[in-house]
């Protein structure tokens, strides 16, 4: 009697025993498990079936052997969709990121990484933004670049000179603190004031203090209408001198009498690289650019601000220079020989522009067709207080021979947006999934696998982020983009831009959903990153 209460016991026991481990194996494994998709990786190899588990914020499995759906917590299944790496923008302009934190504009179109601060703008110090970044809870990561232009503006502010020493001495201190505070490197907008006012050399010694801290150099070249070739040359210039490897960024030819000279740039960034320089281009896959009305004035007469301009206009010599400047721009640059193919963004001085063009106001205001008539309203609408214009004026086949090229990613140049402000450019909407439906399904300029590449390993490669982000692979960060390349596309347009893209169901970002069933979810997951030095 007494053998057979010890067995009982010793059964009981063992059972209490095993009732955690019984329970243990019974709780998920997988935070996320994505079965029944085809991965495209990112790396530019073929595309192949598999599922994919995330546990947390990392990839931790990718299996062409299927895996079990009852190990995971929630299960999507991806059955005749592509699961690929999320987008990284390596161009955005993220100015509203604190009243837009969810970003919906990038985030539909699959971006789960966006770099700002391009052309020489974006935020500084860098360190407090991105703390109160952090805390506004983002849709999607974001990375940051010193700009030149903010860096030159807080030392000298816009005066069309020279550097003394101890103000490059300053500014240098300036690159350099931003690179310590999680920069990626450093941007330029040479066309634009200030930065149009400085030379190579001050140019190099900024960009050598992000060198030193392993950045990279994104340049909006000093002209990329009749000036593109001395501009491509430029950049190749500092990559030597400065020693760092350079984006050039949104690379286009602008204006008809440079239609077709990509082919020249494009055998400049080949005649580089193969000198050992590290030169790389990003592209946007449209026809229009979008900057400001003031790119229709020459720079020197936007010295010293909007004070200095309308003196230097109270002079009848220099008016008519600067009227007869604004003429030879519209006729060769970013006018396009046709007021027509210039188109207004956003007008906060009248809001009934936006969408029209300046032949349109031209028309309005009864003033005639001439050129100069024109200029006479450029400047009256800078005087007012600027615009941001939409610029019709680049050829097609330019767009598809840059996109081909080995070395061009795709990035926006897309400002975050929402419905109802202004007339923006729909690259702000539509950039990625254009890509994947007009120039690879329609036009297959590229196949998926390069252009996911172009959009994914590339950027994250050239952020040292390899192997971190833009990738799929287990280790990588769960920043995933899950969409029909049936189906996937944009309908945003030049008159309608504000349209989010089709064909992308599910966007997740550090491992969470963002975009589910093709629904924004309340999730803010992203990360303000910092480069590690």
């Amino acid at each position: 009697m007494r053998t057979r209460i010890r067995s009982i016991a010793a059964a009981a026991l063992a059972l209490v025993a095993l009732a955690p481990q019984a329970a243990h194996a019974q709780q998920p494994q997988w935070t996320l498990l994505i079965k029944n998709g085809t991965v495209v990786d990112g790396t530019g190899a073929a595309r192949f079936a598999a599922d994919v588990a995330v546990q947390g914020d990392r990839i931790v499995a990718v299996s062409r052997t299927p895996l079990d759906a009852a190990r995971a917590a929630r299960v999507i299944d991806a059955t005749g969709l592509i699961v690929a790496p999320g987008f990284i923008d390596l161009h955005a302009h993220l100015e509203p990121l604190l009243q837009l934190p969810d970003a919906k504009s990038a985030v539909t179109q699959g971006v789960t990484l966006s770099l700002g601060g391009p052309d020489g703008g974006g935020p500084f110090p860098l360190a407090a933004y991105l703390d109160s970044a952090q805390r506004a809870g983002l849709g999607m990561n974001v990375a940051y670049l010193v700009g030149h232009n903010t860096v030159r503006r807080r030392v000298m502010g816009t005066e069309n000179r020279a550097p003394t020493a101890e103000e490059l001495a300053r500014m240098i201190a300036l690159v350099r603190q931003g690179m310590g505070e999680g920069a990626f490197g450093i941007s330029t907008g040479l066309r634009y004031v200030p930065g149009y006012y400085s030379t190579t050399p001050e140019v190099v010694a900024l960009s050598r203090a992000a060198a030193d801290s392993g950045g990279i150099y994104t340049s909006h070249l000093r002209e990329e209408g009749l000036g593109l070739i001395e501009g491509v040359a430029e950049a190749i210039t500092i990559a030597r001198d400065a020693r760092i490897p350079v984006v050039l960024t949104h690379h286009k030819a602008v204006g008809q009498p440079m239609w077709g000279k990509s082919v020249v740039t494009l055998a400049m960034v080949d005649s580089a690289r193969a000198q050992g320089l590290d030169v790389m281009m990003d592209q946007y896959p449209y026809t229009a650019s979008q900057t400001s009305l003031a790119v229709l004035i020459p720079p020197w007469a936007l010295a010293g601000g909007t004070r200095a301009l309308r003196e230097r206009l109270n002079d009848p010599v220099l008016r008519d220079s600067i009227e007869k400047g604004i003429v030879q721009l519209l006729e060769t640059d970013r006018g396009g020989g046709d007021t027509r193919r210039v188109q207004f963004g956003q007008v906060s001085w009248d809001r009934s522009l936006e969408g029209r063009t300046l032949h349109d106001w031209a028309e309005r205001r009864g003033v005639g067709s001439s050129m100069l008539a024109a200029a006479r309203l450029v400047l009256e609408g800078e005087l007012n207080g600027g615009a941001s214009m939409v610029y019709h004026i680049i050829d097609e086949g330019d767009v598809r021979r840059i996109m081909q090229h080995p070395q061009t990613m795709i990035a926006s140049d897309g400002r975050l947006t929402r419905p109802g402000d202004g007339v923006p450019h729909p690259r702000s909407y539509g950039t990625f999934p254009r890509v994947l439906g007009e120039y690879v399904r329609v036009q297959r300029v590229l196949t998926l696998e390069q252009a996911v590449h172009k959009m994914t390993g590339m950027p994250a490669q050239r952020l040292g982020l390899q192997g971190q982000r833009g990738c799929l692979a287990q280790g990588c960060y769960a920043d995933l983009a899950i969409f029909d390349a049936n189906t996937v596309n944009s309908p945003a347009t030049f008159t309608q831009p504000h349209q989010y893209a089709t064909g992308i169901p599910y966007v997740i970002v550090n491992g969470t959903p963002v975009i589910d069933g093709g629904q924004m979810t309340a999730a803010r997951p992203g990360r303000a990153i910092k480069k590690a030095r």
